[in-house]
Order: C-alpha cells, then structure tokens, then sequence
C-alpha cells in the first residue's frame, strides 16, 4: 500500500479550511447527474475516513444541500459559494472531496473517471 499523504484544501475565500489524508492522489472522478454536472467539479475517486479529515477553519461557514433523493449532502462555503466537499448518508462522515479546493494539485494531470450519475 501507498503511503499516506497529507493533503490541505480550503473553498475560494479561505472561510472553509480541512486537511485529509489519503493515498497519493492521480486520479479524480466526475459525475453527471444534473448537480455535479452544474458544478463541474473533479472529485476525489474515493470517499475520505472520518479519522483522516480535519477540519481546521470554518465548519460554522458551511451550509447544506440536497435535492431529489436526499442521498447525498453537498456542501458549500455560504460566503463565497464554493463547494469543497460532499457525504451522504449512505457513507455518513466519510467525504469525497473537491479536488479543485485541495492546494498545489494540479487536476491537468490527473486521469479522470466518469461517474453515471443520472442513471442512479
């Protein structure tokens, strides 16, 4: 197994600040269901462990989303909008991450998966 990186990663305005650990990132994943695909954003292609997410600013800034199903719970800063992260209550404290928040990752060079989303 990889070893464990730390990764830190904040929304636009710095309001919302975490950090994670998880195996070297080198791939992400996107997904088309009508949020996602509204938000364009690349996410981690596997959901974070409870114990490896801090949050280091800011969780008072978050606010909620959910539509449809309610199966999943998008988050976003309520200052400058951005959305670092999601969970749900089929993974509950256990996050997929925006990786366009997460600093010094260059998503140009990932590989990216495609996520069916608006079949599910």
């Amino acid at each position: 197994m990889s070893q464990l990186k730390k990764y830190r990663a904040s929304c636009h305005c710095g309001e919302i600040q975490f950090e994670f650990e998880c195996a070297p990132i080198n791939q992400g994943c996107r997904c088309n269901c009508s949020i996602c695909r509204r938000k364009g954003a690349t996410m981690s292609d596997f959901y974070v462990e409870p114990e490896k997410f801090s949050f280091l600013k800011g969780k008072e800034s978050l606010q909620r989303y959910q539509f449809g199903d309610h199966d999943v719970y998008h988050y976003f800063c309520k200052t400058c909008g951005i959305y670092p992260f999601h969970d749900g209550p089929a993974f509950p404290g256990k996050y997929r991450v925006n990786l366009g928040c997460v600093e010094d990752l260059n998503l140009d060079s990932l590989e990216t998966r495609k996520i069916d989303g608006a079949s599910f």
